[in-house]
């Protein structure tokens, strides 16, 4: 089979031209016509707005609010051809009404079980208070649903670049025996660990493309003549 470059680099994914679409606040509210999705789950303070307004080289994309918890909608960025970046309801610190929460928390449920089009789920997680409960029941759903799972540890340039390296190193040491479990550094300020992230995101959003795997079949069998 022939590798035609210029059609290989054109699948690079252009994250700055990210742009929302909609927010939604139940699953029958989501776009219709996805084809990939990849979600950012988190706890309301740990930075998540901030990675993807990084990663997308976009500083107001994603809402950064000063009181944690307030978006309570699950938001979509389009990066073109029906594949989506999901900003998911942060957890943990939001000041709303408990009957509010559990049916935000509901709704969160629902997204993550059954949206057959989400492909791969980013976790962001405080390098200074790594994998609390919140972050360690993502994993055990993500492992459990045989979803791919990648840990931003945020805020990375809060330690000393030893100390980062050490949290890495323990955080990798204690998902290794997980299956499609992952971990970087990440930081909003320094604009550190951006490239792998990117990748890891392209990796998933390309992987259950229909359309690419159908020119693919088609390349082939031109090739094979």
């Amino acid at each position: 089979m022939i590798v035609d470059e210029n059609r290989t680099q054109a699948k690079t994914m252009n994250f700055n031209q990210a742009e929302f679409v909609t927010s939604a606040a139940t699953l029958s509210a989501c776009p219709v016509g996805s084809i990939a999705e990849v979600a950012f789950a988190g706890r309301s303070n740990a930075g998540k707005s901030s990675a993807i307004n990084t990663i997308t080289g976009q500083n107001r994309l994603a809402r950064i609010s000063k009181t944690p918890g307030r978006t309570q909608l699950i938001n979509f960025f389009s990066l073109g051809d029906n594949k989506h970046l999901v900003d998911l309801p942060g957890y943990g610190f939001a000041k709303v009404p408990l009957s509010v929460r559990d049916k935000w928390q509901q709704e969160l449920e629902k997204y993550l079980r059954k949206r057959d089009v989400l492909t791969g789920l980013i976790l962001l997680s405080d390098i200074r208070h790594p994998l609390k409960e919140f972050d360690r029941m993502m994993i055990e759903w993500a492992v459990q649903s045989g979803l791919p799972l990648h840990i931003l540890l945020t805020k990375a340039d809060k330690l000393t670049r030893g100390a980062a390296k050490n949290t890495l190193l323990s955080v990798q040491q204690e998902v290794k025996s997980l299956d499609n479990v992952s971990a970087q550094l990440f930081s909003s300020l320094k604009n550190s660990g951006i490239e792998e992230a990117r990748a890891k995101l392209t990796q998933w959003l390309t992987v259950a493309d229909p359309n690419e795997n159908s020119e693919q079949e088609q390349k082939q069998k031109v090739d094979e003549a």
